[in-house]
């Protein structure tokens, strides 16, 4: 039987996915979706949903007590466009709800945690190319510092208190249930949004940023997987690298031009040019392969399908 579980920030873009990918999986009833405010009526209809600040030890400890909580997934974050503009609440939410959950861990209300990491932890210095799992950081981003800061205290925790906290540094993701809430990499969910209902769109990267990138179905099951391996397969308590692909804002539009021949894309690249151009442009995820078998299963094609054939005019 598996234990409950609880999702904190189950109303995001990752969020959302993941909780109904879990009660799809594990049964409505045992996976407690929480946010800070409500949610799709989608994910409210689908199961038991607490309204939770996860900066409030005292209320994330409350829940966790009533529903008998095994598994803790802390989706909550401010994300690095939104956390440049606001820099201490970032840090504060980013940080305390990871001190919140490892602390319930380490006094034994908790056996299990997934926090996500971000490709944000990389910074100027670090090779763009094939990014190691372990290389230079130096993040140049409030968000990048708290990622980076939050993996740190993450395989402390691990390997003073022996909690068992894992986790995955996410890179950009595309998806088209939910929209994105603030990222560097969101102009790859809004473009399509914007070739379906405008036929133009203009892009605050430029053309050729390489990044890499991630179908949202493919970060639902690395973390779903990740979350499921044997304790002792895990060689990396800071954070996996995670890869998939990697392309630019001008490879996307080509893809999606194969689809949609009349599209034009514009290009008016704002602050979070700067802030892309500190990440990498692909990353190395053999360590993620080796451990507990990683392989992704979406390319862009694949997809640019997907987002326009769930995105479009529905086939009567």
């Amino acid at each position: 039987m598996q234990k409950p579980i609880l999702i904190l920030g189950a109303c995001g873009q990752i969020g959302t996915e993941l909780t109904m990918e879990l009660r799809a999986k594990h049964g409505a009833e045992t996976v407690i979706a929480s946010d800070i405010r409500e949610g799709s009526e989608s994910l409210m209809d689908s199961g038991p949903f607490e309204l939770l600040d996860a900066t409030n030890y005292e209320a994330i400890e409350d829940v966790v007590m009533h529903y008998e909580i095994d598994e803790v997934y802390l989706m909550a974050a401010m994300l690095s466009a939104t956390a440049e503009k606001f820099p201490m609440r970032a840090w504060n939410l980013n940080m305390n709800s990871l001190f919140n959950v490892l602390n319930l861990a380490k006094e034994r209300k908790i056996g299990k945690i997934f926090w996500p990491s971000s490709i944000a932890v990389f910074g100027p210095n670090t090779p763009t190319e094939n990014t190691p799992q372990n290389t230079i950081m130096e993040p140049s981003t409030v968000y990048g510092i708290s990622k980076l800061s939050g993996e740190r205290w993450c395989e402390y925790y691990h390997e003073k208190f022996g909690v068992d906290v894992r986790s995955v540094r996410y890179p950009g993701l595309i998806s088209w249930k939910t929209m994105p809430g603030g990222g560097t990499t969101d102009y790859a969910v809004e473009i399509y949004h914007k070739a379906l209902e405008d036929g133009t769109y203009d892009c605050f990267l430029k053309p050729n940023t390489r990044l890499p990138m991630m179908y949202m179905d493919d970060a639902i099951r690395a973390t779903i997987n990740l979350m499921e391996v044997e304790p002792k397969k895990l060689s990396i308590r800071s954070s996996y690298n995670l890869g998939s692909m990697s392309f630019s804002p001008s490879e996307m539009a080509e893809s999606i031009k194969q689809h949609l021949p009349n599209f034009e894309v514009g290009y008016t690249p704002d602050f979070r040019q700067q802030i892309a151009d500190s990440w990498p442009s692909s990353i190395d995820d053999s360590v993620a392969k080796t451990d507990w078998g990683w392989q992704p299963q979406f390319d862009l094609d694949n997809t640019t399908k997907a987002m326009l054939g769930n995105l479009g005019p529905k086939k009567e």
